[in-house]
Order: structure tokens, then sequence, then C-alpha cells
């Protein structure tokens, strides 16, 4: 097996400490232990005081408990507590995929389960978030799934809210993807960790419930605030979670129990909906500060409005490809982006505008900065 670079994740593994300005992350402002647990002393106690054993490997019992709350209908035991959402992505992935099998992949995408798809064997077949400006959002081309998908698809992966387009697929589309694998025996992978971080305040259709051979993966990192505790899940039938808790026997083991902890405080029903509202809060407070700017650069670029999600997914019309521009933004003013290419579109840049308003700003300038450096034959045409 070899494994291709994540181009994304090598990127911001190396850089998104040593800049100034990060906004190539996907969330919020991350809490801290004292934010989170709100200056409860009782809690931090418990925090201080609690044994650093190896915890119940699949998540504490409370945990796995707190999350199955979140999904009616679910039991402790249809969850499956991994390190990350990333993790849960890969279990399901090595779980399922074999060589000679095919995996229909929405795309764009986070691209982490298309290398591993690959690696284990599969070939991929893509089917298109198309972008409709006329309609206000990205919508999938279902006809293309209904095409693609043949006896030989063994999975069906989606991303929901989207990364990078922040768009979300509505429960009728779900459902059209539970059809469409019900007829031919196949798997769904529906990444949702963006789920709760929705600008309307509406939570995000899932899709539990939908599909027996479906598998659900989320986490902490995203809409809650938490990335720093590494808590992801699966939920799934209590078969599967049986067959992907082996797997994660030869990962991870378990999660920390620092982590199992603080993830239970953050499950609390009270404080649950308190990170919720802080994020939703950041991110209709800060999205306006993004297409203000993007309006004042309309010569220069053009998007469809994310409905959850930290992040912009725009298209420019500079003539230079995504990487490259990415890279003088990082060289010349220590400002770090996400280049389209590392979603196969070259053309496009994903920004990020979960951290305070002031930063957001500030990186936003650095890059005006950077545009009017650029030389006339790199402009768009009308700016030339």
């Amino acid at each position: 097996m070899k494994l291709e670079q994540f181009s994304l994740e090598r990127m911001q593994s190396t850089w998104e400490n040593v800049v100034d300005i990060n906004l190539s992350e996907s969330g919020v402002r991350p809490l801290s232990p004292r934010e989170l647990l709100a200056g409860d002393a009782r809690a931090i106690d418990g925090l201080l005081d609690q044994p650093l054993l190896y915890t119940q490997s699949n998540g504490t019992p409370e945990l796995r408990s707190a999350i199955a709350a979140l999904y009616p209908g679910a039991s402790e035991s249809h969850v499956q507590v991994t390190n990350g959402g990333s993790e849960a992505n890969f279990v399901s992935v090595w779980r399922l995929v074999e060589p000679g099998d095919e995996v229909a992949m929405l795309v764009p995408n986070y691209l982490q389960t298309w290398g591993l798809a690959r690696a284990f064997g599969a070939t991929i077949r893509e089917w298109r978030l198309i972008e409709d400006r006329q309609g206000g959002r990205w919508r999938p081309d279902l006809d293309a799934l209904e095409r693609i998908v043949s006896g030989r698809t063994r999975l069906i992966i989606i991303c929901t809210p989207n990364n990078p387009t922040g768009s979300r697929l509505t429960s009728d589309e779900l459902d059209r993807v539970a059809t469409i694998a019900a007829r031919h025996g196949t798997w769904i992978l529906s990444d949702e960790v963006y789920r709760g971080a929705e600008l309307d305040g509406i939570d995000t259709p899932s899709m539990w419930g939908r599909s027996e051979r479906a598998i659900i993966t989320s986490g902490l990192s995203k809409a809650y605030g938490l990335p720093g505790l590494r808590i992801g899940w699966a939920i799934a039938s209590p078969a599967m979670i049986e067959s992907l808790w082996s797997y994660h026997d030869y990962t991870t083991i378990g999660p920390g129990a620092l982590s199992d902890r603080l993830a239970r405080a953050a499950l609390e029903p009270a404080t649950c909906q308190r990170l919720i509202d802080r994020t939703r809060g950041i991110l209709r407070a800060n999205l306006p500060l993004v297409e203000e700017w993007l309006t004042a650069h309309e010569t220069g670029f053009s998007w469809t409005r994310p409905e959850a999600g930290a992040i912009v997914y725009v298209r420019y019309h500079y003539r230079v490809r995504s990487t490259t521009l990415v890279d003088r933004l990082r060289e010349t003013q220590s400002v770090l982006i996400v280049p389209g290419d590392h979603f196969g579109m070259d053309g496009y840049l994903r920004i990020g505008y979960g951290e305070s308003p002031h930063y957001v700003r500030t990186g936003l300038a650095r890059l005006d900065e950077l545009l009017a450096t650029l030389p006339a034959e790199e402009r768009p045409v009308s700016a030339a």
C-alpha cells in the first residue's frame, strides 16, 4: 500500500503554527479548558483529579451516551469514539474498501478519504457539487451519482455540510443518496463534522436513520471549537461499530483520559448548546467582513455564500495558479489560506473566517497588499 501525499494537511501541518495569520482553518477560535468549564470549580477539580489511565478504548459509556443523544434512536452501542473525525474516517474506509472496489465520492471534498480509498486499491468515481449561482448554493449532481453507482460500488462518500464549499445537502437529497445506495447494496460514509456550524441556526439534516448501511462521522473540532481535544466518533449499526472497534485496536487504541472527560463536559446539554451558539455567533459576525472585502474586489473574485462552516470558497479571476498565489501570500505576508489545487480545483481559494474580527481583517488586508503587487499579466483582464 502506498499513500499519496495529503497536500492540504501537509501544508497546514508545516505552516499553520509558523505564519502570523492563519486563515487556512475551517473552524472557529478554539476554547481553553477554563472557557469550556466556565469557571466551574468542581468541574475543574474533577479534571485535575482525573487518573491518567487507559480509558474505555471505544469511549467511556458516559461519553458514548452523550454522543448517542445527538442522533435520535441511537444508543451507546451505535457509537465508536476516535481520535478526531479523521480517525473515524480512516477506520471506516479501512474496514470497507478492498482492492478492485469502486468508491463514488462527492467532490469537492476533504480529500483524506479520497487518498485512503485509492491506497486501499479502489477506483474513485467522482460526482460533483455544481455551483448554482442563480440558486444561491452548491447542489449535488444526483443524476451523475445514479449513472456511476453499480454493483461494483462499495462506498458512497459525502461531506455535509461540505468542506470546502460550506453547502449542505437537503433531506430530499440525502434520501435520494440512500435510495441509490440501497439499490446496489452500497455503503455510505457521511462526514458531518461541520453539522452545528450553520449560519441560519437550522441543523443540517443527517444521513443517520436513512440507511442501515450508513456510517456517520463527526467530532468536536469544528462546530464545538475544540479541535485540540481530538475527539471524534463514528455512528453506525451495532454490528459495524463492533467491527470498527476491532480496527481501532490497530490504530490509537483509545482516546486520552483528559480528552474523554472534557468531551463529556462539552456534551452536557446546556454546555453543548452554549458552544453551538458561540460558533454560530462568530460565523454571523465574521462572514459579512469577508463578503464586504470580496465585494470591494468584485473584479477579482466571485463566490456563492456558504451555508455552514467557518470557510468561504471563492473563485478568483487572477491569472496565476492557486498554489503559487498562496505560496506568495505566505512568503511575503505571513498569511496562510488554502489553494483550490488542494481540492482539485485551481482557480479557487478557501478562506477561513473563524477567528476574531481583527484577526480576519488583518489577514484580508495583507492579501490586499499581495494582490496590489501582482504584475499586469496576472491580474484580471478588466483590471490589468
